[in-house]
């Protein structure tokens, strides 16, 4: 597989520097105009969501009679001057993989903003008066993430000498990001923090944009391929996946108790019988664990994660908490609290929204329980990370008697509905 996936890289690479796309690429550049850029510079894209129609045009009208100042088109490439507002696609993209090369001078510093969010970096790295903040670690990171985050420096330094062509391999599903520069591994699979609002995930589509700073940038190859749901969760899946234990046979019920007759196995998947419910729980007890699982869920469809429960009871109470399953975006739900939403710790803490799939889509979740913290991440984006010891405030006064489990089993919180799971896995933590 490693064999096939670099062969797979390298075709892709030398395809794309003879400038036409690899096989599923589009262009974003046609080697001769603007066309399907326009220009933003630094800005947050929460505020520009904000003004007005008028305003917003006007705007992006100066930013874009500002770059034409600046960027320019020359035998194929794109020409900036170190200066201007920083060339933005005009279309949005969720998962993707981006393909392009660059070449730069001395002392130049620039970027590739994903999501309109700061950046997976590109600077020089023999630049002496930048290594206090980096530069001599290469470029290739995810330099805006918090110090110390994973994937804000690059693993190697990977750059190219001066007056030669770089290019980048960048895949993005969610917030995990890989970064290959120069066919080197430079950041695997981080999550890039939102720069604009730490506190919530990376907007879940967005442009891509080239950051112009300090010194001339040329660009040429760009390339971009979306990635559709199916090939988004295997490769979240893939991640690490030594280190996890199958729960689920995908044929059986073997190793779960309780609600088996509540559920059924259909295609290699679990679900849920209609107008039945329960609990279905794998049959031991776990402290702290991380747990992975596809599901897919009809019109409305709603069902839970057991954690710790007990074996009986409302494992939202009874159970350390139970983590909602719904599809939320149904109008019957328009009236939940947040902290019903999908992720959220039932009755407890509210996830982040609008990171599901759409309904009839398969996607991943994982799910970090380490002591009293409880982590969620849906298709590759942080929706919910709380610890639940310092919960003060309940939805409807109702206190969570369970709360204080230190073990417990995991499963699934059945509710009338045909939601389904596969791909169950499990690992274990001190």
């Amino acid at each position: 597989m490693k064999m096939f996936l670099s062969l797979l890289l390298v075709t892709a690479t030398n395809v794309a520097m003879a400038g036409s796309p690899p096989k599923g690429f589009e262009s974003l550049f046609n080697g001769q105009d603007l066309a399907g850029w326009h220009a933003q510079p630094h800005f947050s894209p929460y505020k520009l969501d904000e003004l007005g129609a008028a305003q917003r045009d006007e705007m992006l009208t100066k930013w874009m009679n500002d770059a034409r100042q600046h960027w320019t088109v020359e035998d194929g490439e794109l020409v900036n001057d170190g200066h201007g507002a920083y060339l933005t696609t005009d279309n949005e993209f969720g998962d993707f993989e981006l393909l392009l090369e660059y070449k730069t001078v001395p002392r130049a510093d620039s970027g590739i903003y994903l999501k309109a969010t700061p950046q997976v970096q590109i600077w020089d790295y023999t630049d002496v008066g930048k290594f206090n903040i980096g530069a001599d670690l290469g470029s290739g990171g995810l330099w805006n993430n918090s110090p110390g985050a994973r994937g804000k420096n690059p693993l190697v330094l990977a750059d190219r000498r001066f007056g030669e062509w770089n290019h980048f391999r960048i895949r993005q599903v969610g917030a995990r990001t890989s970064v290959w520069l120069n066919d080197q591994l430079v950041v695997e699979n981080a999550i890039m923090e939102n720069f604009w609002d730490r506190a919530t995930p990376l907007r879940k589509t967005g442009p891509i944009q080239l950051q112009t700073h300090g010194g001339e940038i040329r660009w040429r190859n760009l390339y971009v391929r979306r990635i559709e749901s199916d090939e988004a969760n295997e490769t979240l899946r893939a991640f690490h996946s030594q280190a996890f234990t199958p729960l689920f046979d995908g044929a059986t019920f073997d190793g779960w108790m309780g609600a088996v007759d509540d559920y059924e196995i259909v295609d290699g998947a679990l679900r849920c019988k209609p107008n039945h419910g329960g609990l279905l729980l794998a049959d031991r007890e776990l402290e702290n664990f991380i747990v992975r699982v596809e599901f897919r869920l009809p019109p409305g469809g709603n069902n839970g994660l057991a954690i710790r429960s007990p074996g009986s009871g409302d494992p939202a109470y009874h159970g350390m908490c139970e983590l909602q399953m719904l599809d939320n975006t149904h109008p019957k739900y328009d009236t939940l609290d947040p902290r019903q939403a999908h992720g959220s710790a039932y009755g407890m803490v509210a996830a982040t929204t609008g990171y599901l799939r759409p309904t009839g889509e398969w996607n991943f979740q994982q799910v970090t329980v380490d002591e009293s913290r409880v982590k969620v991440e849906l298709n590759g984006s942080v929706i919910l990370d709380a610890d639940l010891a310092e919960v003060r405030e309940f939805m409807g006064g109702r206190e969570h008697p369970g709360l204080n489990r230190t073990k417990g089993y995991f499963g699934f919180a059945g509710h009338n509905d045909p939601v389904e799971f596969r791909n169950v896995s499990l690992k274990e933590l001190p």
